[in-house]
């Protein structure tokens, strides 16, 4: 039973070394904390306004602040040590929960203050999540990076099922103070991981902190046919085939509007995500995680497709679950691959652009499918957006044969050819090169041990 549990999910990771272990269990009581208290803001707004304008600026509250400091956040990930920028980044954080909280307590009912700690803390949380995406691959060895990845994944897709239910409950019992309060705490555990962690200065000497850097960064990506191609894959799944804007529309037109049955549709997204996560040894351990990305992108347009076509509920669930569960493994896929095969000396700049996608492209996507819905109807709009992802992913493959070729065994990224870079000395990727080993830090930093 252990051996079928260890193929189906990679615990590896967890057991070879306690410095990622204290992260992913802090990282994941944070993300628990952070959608009960996404639950609490939005209930909070609605009690001040009684006006769905105003939940809908929460989001881009969120949104902008994210987008803004996290290509910020990128520039200083490869210029100062990443702890540092991180655990400055979880002190604005839990600071700004306990405002939360405060403001809370007070009665203070100021809908400009709680949208200010609300925009303070997605800013602080996009300004080092660049950084804290390039810990994996610092902490563990290569052939772990996938494993490590999934596991942090499948971490926030129970947060995203557990997270707002416990948050219903506790609002319901005990008031707006506590999920903050929560939160607060979640954050204090994650520093404690954080602080624990070796010193992770950038290697090759660091980039400057200007536009100079920026731009380096963007030509480093230009240059790299296999990122161009891990976010060109992302972008066509998530412009083209983003249905969540479309759920009430088809909710109506097919299913008499239930709202439990628009519940039922973001419900069986994550639960395929959380599904993913649970077999994700089948797919982390894959050599070639570009073709994993690619194939898994294209499940996720067939699935959106099968979603906007078919009429029975428990079909359009189905095709929700495989979805979720395809858009799961195409992340973790991603991610793995943009860390190895991005050098040291870039990956803060390079993740920045991930984030900076993963966030505006789901949204760009839900205002094109609702845009196109309005012209055509919700059923079109869906399903023809994911069979356009096929068509497009399809192309993708076909022209993009260095994503298609990628290796984690067989390459080791460099910045060679990168202005002012240095190439990393061999290992200096791989803190963990002995299975079960960790890296020792060097004199002067704190022992991860």
């Amino acid at each position: 039973m252990a051996r079928v549990l260890h193929r189906l999910v990679n615990l590896r990771p967890l057991r070879v070394s306690a410095p990622f272990r204290r992260l992913w269990l802090g990282t994941s009581l944070s993300a628990v904390a952070g959608n009960m208290t996404l639950v609490a803001v939005l209930y909070q707004v609605w009690v001040m306004t009684e006006s769905p304008i105003w939940t809908g600026v929460v989001g881009l509250t969120r949104a902008v602040p994210q987008v803004v400091f996290g290509l910020f956040g990128g520039v200083l990930a490869d210029a100062v040590d990443r702890r540092n920028l991180v655990r400055t980044a979880m002190v604005v954080q839990m600071l700004t929960a306990l405002g939360l909280a405060g403001q809370a307590l007070a009665d203070l009912d100021s809908l400009p203050l709680l949208l200010l700690l609300v925009a303070v803390q997605a800013g602080a949380g996009a300004l080092g999540a660049p950084a804290m995406r390039t810990f994996p691959v610092r902490l563990l060895a290569r052939d772990l990076v996938a494993a490590g990845i999934a596991l942090q994944h499948l971490s926030f897709q129970f947060a995203a099922l557990i997270g707002p239910a416990a948050a219903g409950v506790i609002l319901g019992q005990w008031g707006l103070a506590p999920p903050y309060l929560v939160l607060a705490m979640a954050y204090l555990v994650a520093l404690y991981a954080v602080m624990r962690l070796p010193a992770m200065p950038p290697t090759g000497g660091g980039s400057g902190r200007g536009v100079h850097a920026v731009v380096d960064g963007m030509r480093f990506i230009a240059r790299r046919p296999v990122l161009r191609g891990l976010y060109a894959t992302d972008l066509v799944a998530t412009l083209l085939a983003m249905p969540i804007a479309l759920f009430p529309m088809i909710n109506e037109e097919r299913f008499g509007g239930d709202p439990e049955t628009l519940g039922l549709f973001l419900t069986a997204i994550g639960a395929g995500g959380v599904l993913a996560g649970l077999v994700s040894g089948t797919f982390t351990r894959s050599d070639r995680p570009g073709v994993v990305q690619l194939w898994a992108a294209g499940v996720w347009g067939a699935a959106i497709a099968v979603f906007g076509l078919v009429g029975p509920l428990w079909l359009a669930l189905a095709a929700l679950v495989v979805a979720g569960a395809a858009d799961t493994v195409s992340v973790v896929s991603r991610g793995a691959a943009v860390q190895l095969a991005t050098p040291d000396s870039h990956r803060g700049r390079v993740t920045s652009v991930e984030h900076v996608i993963g966030v505006a492209g789901p949204e760009l996507g839900n205002f094109r499918g609702g845009l196109v819905a309005g012209f055509t109807g919700a059923a079109f709009a869906t399903a023809s957006g994911g069979l356009a992802v096929v068509a497009g992913i399809a192309i993708l493959a076909a022209v993009n044969g260095p994503l298609r070729r990628f290796r984690i065994s067989h390459e080791v990224p460099t910045s060679q050819g990168a202005a002012g870079e240095v190439p990393p000395s061999p290992g200096e990727d791989r803190p963990v090169a002995p299975e079960g080993s960790e890296v020792q830090p060097s004199q002067g930093e704190d022992r991860a041990e």
